[in-house]
């Protein structure tokens, strides 16, 4: 029996600085996200990356809808359900990898890298009116920018540059991270934990839990470092982009991270420098230098996925009280194996399984859904912050929960319609 079995009207769950308990806890209001946001919107699904050649695939969630994001033999990106036109039987469960064609092992429908029914076992059973070309895997539209693949179920949807609106110019910013090479996925940490996604959603624009969650990791860096994430009294603030997306500037002076060259090489940051000028000229090391560091702030993409100082955020919904995280690192394609190994390092330093940043994220995520369980009729408050107007939308202090008001006015918008 659910929680709730008289669920409230979406629309009365946010009132602009509260969120009902409900949010987080009723079985019916997580069945209708799946539907009237994650089926209507676009999704994160992948990065180019990860399927850089013809052939390549990997698997992949529109919300709890399972899919497959595959590049063709003419290097076109598809998305597709994963799920047999016969059966419904899934016609992969290899996460990643190449492949010429998807075949069902229930009973052997075949499929092309772009959906389309290739071939059906002993076909002349089906009849006369059996059109192959009605039966390929459902495909979903698909469009990417900067490398960030999304799709969607909708197809009378906006464009994916106007969906991202102002959130374009974080992303452009967020990718010099390059260092003038193109940005590549490496290694990643993936976990879940038994709270609800919206959890997660908030956290990622919240600097006012820094200093107390991330207290171990602060002592684990140095006197210079420390400084540097010591950012609550700075010039930095949280922008509501549109469309539920929001930035939030922990450190400007690394927000673009090709100006300023010339500033001192951070000291944990010299031997990097000093094994780069082997090989590239100095403009070049630092420019790399301050890529390996990562940006200086987060960008939070609704629904599902953040570009997060040096690493991409996804989060999947599993159910009411679950959800699953990626924590993808990025470097360098064809850039210096010296800088792509800091990377991985910086990102299992905080990231990373026995790192001090995910596990204490984590752990108050799951005490934040236990503690929902009691006094159901009490408000989550979204209300620390006044806001006033940005370049491009309400703009609040570093520490102000304008990011959580902008995903919940788009979570409103979209649950209401």
């Amino acid at each position: 029996m659910p929680d709730h079995p008289c669920s409230p009207a979406p629309g009365a769950l946010f009132t602009g600085s509260r969120v009902k308990t409900p949010m987080y806890e009723d079985p019916a209001i997580f069945a209708e996200e799946m539907d009237r946001i994650f089926t209507k919107t676009w999704v994160w699904v992948a990065h180019a990356s990860e399927i850089p050649d013809k052939g390549d695939f990997k698997l992949s969630w529109l919300g709890t809808q399972p899919v497959i994001v595959a590049r063709d033999r003419k290097g076109e990106v598809h998305v597709m359900v994963n799920r047999c036109r016969h059966r419904a039987a899934t016609v992969c469960e290899v996460k990643k990898g190449k492949t010429s064609s998807f075949q069902c092992p229930y009973h052997g429908w075949g499929y092309a890298l772009d959906g389309g029914l290739r071939g059906v076992p002993n076909p002349e059973q089906y009849g006369a009116d059996f059109d192959k070309a009605k039966l390929g895997l459902k495909t979903l539209r698909t469009e990417s920018y900067q490398g960030m693949i999304f799709a969607t179920f909708k197809e009378t949807i906006e464009p994916l540059e106007d969906f991202l609106g102002p959130a374009r110019k974080w992303i452009d910013l967020f990718m010099k991270q390059g260092g003038r090479y193109p940005v590549k996925t490496m290694g990643e940490h993936q976990f879940s934990f038994p709270g609800n996604w919206k959890i997660q959603l908030e956290n990622t624009t919240d600097a006012y839990h820094f200093p107390i969650v991330h207290k171990s990791f602060l002592r684990s860096l140095d006197e210079e470092a420390e400084k540097t994430f010591t950012f609550l009294d700075g010039a930095g603030f949280v922008e509501d982009l549109g469309n539920g997306h929001s930035v939030m500037v922990m450190i400007p002076e690394l927000v673009d991270l090709e100006d300023n060259l010339d500033a001192p090489i951070p000291e944990r940051f010299q031997a990097l420098a000093e094994e780069l000028r082997q090989s590239h000229d100095e403009q070049q090391v630092r420019r790399i230098v301050r890529a390996v560091g990562g940006s200086g702030f987060n960008l939070n993409l609704f629904p599902n996925v953040a570009c997060s100082m040096a690493f991409f955020r996804v989060l999947r919904p599993i159910n009411v009280k679950e959800t699953a995280i990626r924590h993808i690192a990025i470097g360098m394609e064809g850039g210096p194996e010296a800088a792509n190994r800091m990377r991985l390092r910086l990102h299992e330093h905080f990231q990373g399984p026995m790192g001090f940043g995910s596990p204490d994220d984590s752990e108050v995520w799951e005490r934040v859904q236990r503690g929902a369980a009691g006094a159901r009729d009490l408000d989550i408050l979204v209300n620390r912050g006044e806001d006033s107007p940005g370049d491009d939308g309400p703009r609040g202090h570093v520490s102000a929960e304008t990011g959580m008001r902008a995903a919940y006015t788009m979570w409103k918008r979209m649950m209401s319609a």
